[in-house]
């Protein structure tokens, strides 16, 4: 409501506004997406009107839903995934991730991919193998050695040290 309050404001009529897009009847001046920009930022929102950066928003999104909100496997590579996905030619995306946000898309994946083991690990619910398996790595020693490279923890001490906490709280 946010975003089409703030349209109607600026007497800026739309067609449709649908997660993340917004489609205009004509176009906006200058002036009107100056004074659109810095209102919607002041909600927390941000305008995005270079195409790279939309893409690069669609990609970490995919990404995000891909590790954190789906439960299940991708029966294909994430880049495959991802590609399929965005109807785009992985190289393309890949180039244009790296140049905008300056880091690859894996290295973005691997660091979602680890803070989702992370509260995994926490829940206390999944084994680390089940955990391995969740998040599609190859063997629990991959996974581990991508958490420690990227915590400077092994899991089981990650989890170890949730256990210290809670036992240190119940002793207060």
């Amino acid at each position: 409501m946010v975003v089409k309050d703030e349209l109607q404001r600026l007497g800026i009529n739309c067609q449709s506004i649908d997660l993340g897009v917004i489609e205009v009847e004509k176009g906006i001046s200058d002036e009107q997406m100056e004074r659109l920009a810095n209102n919607l930022r002041k909600s927390g929102l941000e305008l995005l009107d270079d195409k790279r950066n939309i893409l690069v928003e669609r990609i970490k999104c995919v990404i995000i839903e891909m590790i954190h909100y789906s439960d299940e496997v991708p029966k294909v590579n994430d880049s495959d995934y991802i590609s399929k996905k965005l109807g785009y030619d992985y190289t393309y995306l890949s180039n244009t991730f790296s140049e905008v946000k300056g880091i690859t898309i894996q290295h973005y994946i691997i660091t979602h991919k680890i803070e989702r083991a992370k509260e995994l690990l926490l829940y206390d619910e999944l084994t680390l193998t089940e955990i391995a398996y969740k998040l599609n790595y190859s063997s629990v020693a991959h996974l581990s050695n991508q958490f420690k490279k990227i915590t400077g923890l092994t899991p089981s001490y990650f989890k170890e040290m949730k256990d210290k906490r809670l036992k240190n709280l119940e002793d207060l």
